[in-house]
């Protein structure tokens, strides 16, 4: 087990790091980039695609869908760019600002080795991170990669993050999911042709070009090999952002940690949450956040300020966010105050909202609050018997603080 020497950003690494490598001692230049990691290869579109394909490689977004049918499903031409989604609205993800800031280099040779394989004259950086753009402005000054680069500034909030809402933005469009689900492959870029993903799929893309196949899968899982990397947050001793192999066990990542015991959220707000009792194999799969929330607070509370959060963020285009969303909050609300018709509520709601969104806002707020009612039925029991008697601590980061 590798841990990296703490910088401010708290990075670590069990086993040997890669996308890490080389970041003990803050930002890594060009010069030193280089020295960690070697030339990049120029590879082919083919080669890209069969590499993807045999390594298993899948986008480090959440959404997981894989790289080499992204890459298959555009054109044999036209493609208008390649855009890299550093747009990391999710309060508790730090792991692809962090690349951006400390491992800049990294990420643009994912990105333009990737638009050169696929003759794409555009690379777009959208990034909604003051020190993160900086990083990557000054990183291009260092550059010169025969294709051309532009870094654009992104709104922070959380709907403004989903895919179609940063081409959205990027064409000076309002920072919102449009109602209509067009794949970017198909339609993206001024709906032109376009490979988007997240920035640590670019990351890993210039691992993967650089180690090939073979060495790339000697770590992690058989299916998806390699690492990825993991925000670490909450009732932990060691919060940060840490590079495991895939299929890692959430119960070795939290130990690895120092979390307290308790309740576990893996996935971020559009994520699920799991009981106390992890002996079970779970993985640390989605998003890449793993949040400990410990057993000093109260979970129903903690849950109710991030459902306040999650209905702020609604982009107003459809029934089940602005409502159903509202709806919840005032449900999680009164289950909070011991009133039973919160609970079978939520249950009415939560069966309402799922599947009928105009983007994916909806349903991953449900997924959360369903998880919730799942993993709190004890603390639940106790709310409705007279209260829990703990305080809320705000274990869970909301931007702005207490909703």
């Amino acid at each position: 087990m590798t841990i990296l020497q703490e910088t401010p950003t708290s990075l670590r690494a069990i086993g040997q790091p890669r996308l890490l490598a080389g970041l003990t001692t803050g930002r890594a230049d060009l010069q030193r980039h280089q020295q960690v990691h070697g030339p990049l290869p120029e590879l082919s579109r083919e080669a890209y695609t069969e590499l993807a394909t045999a390594v298993g490689l899948r986008g480090r977004g959440g959404a997981a869908f894989p790289v080499a049918l992204k890459l298959a499903d555009l054109p044999a031409r036209g493609i208008e760019a390649v855009v890299v989604n550093g747009s990391e609205s999710e309060p508790v993800s730090r792991k692809d600002r962090l690349l951006l800031t400390m491992a800049p280099h990294l990420v643009l040779d994912g990105a333009t080795g990737l638009a050169r394989a696929l003759k794409a004259p555009l690379v777009l950086i959208a990034v909604h991170d003051p020190a993160a753009a900086a990083s990557v402005r000054a990183a291009l000054l260092e550059r010169q990669d025969g294709v051309e680069v532009q870094v654009a500034d992104t709104p922070g909030r959380f709907v403004a993050g989903e895919a179609r809402a940063v081409l959205s933005v990027l064409e000076g469009g309002a920072p919102v999911p449009p109602g209509r689900k067009v794949l970017p492959t198909r339609k993206g870029y001024h709906r032109r042709p376009t490979f988007l993903s997240n920035v640590e799929t670019f990351a890993q893309l210039a691992v993967l070009a650089r180690l090939g196949a073979h060495e790339f899968s000697s770590t992690g899982l058989i299916s998806e090999p390699g690492t990825q990397l993991l925000t670490i947050d909450g009732a932990v001793e060691r919060p940060g952002v840490v590079e495991t192999p895939t299929g890692t066990p959430l119960e070795a990542v939290l130990r690895f940690a120092g979390a307290s015991p308790g309740p576990v959220l893996v996935g971020g707000y559009h994520g699920r949450w799991l009981p106390t009792d992890l002996s079970r194999p779970e993985t640390t799969g989605g998003a890449g956040i793993v949040l400990a929330l410990g057993t000093d607070t109260c979970p129903l509370g903690e849950v109710h300020r991030v459902a306040q959060w999650l209905a702020s963020q609604s982009a107003g285009q459809c029934g089940p966010c602005v409502f159903g969303l509202a709806a919840l909050v005032d449900d999680f609300g009164r289950l909070g105050n011991g009133d039973p018709a919160g609970w079978h509520d939520a249950q009415r709601h939560l069966g309402l909202v799922p599947g009928r969104g105009a983007c994916a806002h909806p349903d991953g707020s449900a997924r959360f609050l369903a998880s919730a009612l799942e993993a709190f039925d004890d603390d639940i029991r106790q709310h409705l018997a007279g209260g829990c008697g703990r305080p809320v601590l705000g274990v869970l980061p909301v931007p702005g603080g207490t909703w």
